[in-house]
């Protein structure tokens, strides 16, 4: 088994699904395009005939091997995505960094909140992922595939469920329907956060039971006494009885400066 099969990935063999993943991002001659896991490059001989320089990022020999020789101005990079540095990328003058990618099923957030790490680097994305996970990326607050991941990408980036992807549009075709997501990043978080390690500690222990009260949930997740949690909440204008998955990116922070450290 291949490192990309084990992986879980599918190549997408829709030309036109290709082109329009690409046109979400309209690369030009001063852009610097990532590519992440290009395959059999369907997204990088398009990438590779708009923008001005293009990286593709692949984790298996044969298939770096072949897309060189077919694209020798695309520069293949054997790597594996979750783990490169994207911080360091600069694009030409007047010029954007782009990320496409169809990422794999196994690896989609790991490699997602790699690029969130990175994203003063970036300015836009257009990512395929299993739908089920960008449907939770993109998730308003108030239903149930809102949570941590909805939070900690939309606190960085404008996201758009932009279209979904059909398991036909792929060889071989997958057991899951597919979603591509457009993220452009935010050159400010979208809350301003004092503690962002302690956000981030917040936001997790409120969802890690999501099925309980937030008081319950952060007095257990955190480690702080009950009552301690339910003043902080109602401090911070947040009733403690409500559940994490009703709160708004600006009510995790308003909690976050409430409760102790």
């Amino acid at each position: 088994m291949t490192k990309r099969r084990a992986l879980g990935q599918h190549f997408l063999r829709d030309p036109s699904i290709a082109r329009a993943i690409v046109d979400l991002v309209a690369p030009t001659e001063r852009d610097l395009v990532v590519e992440i896991g290009p395959g059999d490059g369907a997204l990088t001989g398009i990438a590779a005939g708009r923008a001005g320089r293009v990286i593709a990022l692949e984790i298996d020999r044969a298939l770096a091997a072949a897309l060189r020789a077919r694209l020798p101005a695309v520069e293949v990079l054997e790597a594996d995505a979750r783990g490169w540095s994207y911080a360091g990328l600069t694009a030409s003058a007047g010029g954007r960094v782009l990320i496409l990618g169809n990422l794999p099923y196994s690896v989609g957030k790991p490699i997602l909140m790699s690029l969130i790490g990175a994203r003063r680097a970036i300015q836009e994305m257009a990512l395929m992922l299993q739908r089920e996970v960008a449907e939770r990326i993109a998730a308003p607050p108030g239903g149930k595939t809102y949570g941590s991941l909805s939070i900690f990408t939309q606190l960085h980036c404008d996201v758009r469920l932009a279209f979904r992807v059909p398991p036909g549009a792929f060889r071989p075709p997958p057991k899951v329907d597919s979603a591509v997501l457009h993220l452009r990043v935010l050159p400010q978080p979208r809350v301003a956060l004092a503690d962002p390690r302690r956000f981030e500690s917040v936001v997790r222990a409120a969802f890690a039971q999501r099925r309980k009260m937030l008081a319950n949930a952060l007095g257990a997740g955190l480690g702080l006494p009950l009552d301690v949690v339910r003043r902080a909440a109602t401090a911070g204008g947040i009733d403690p009885t409500r559940r994490a998955e009703t709160l708004t990116l600006a009510e995790f922070a308003a909690l976050t400066t409430a409760l102790p450290s």
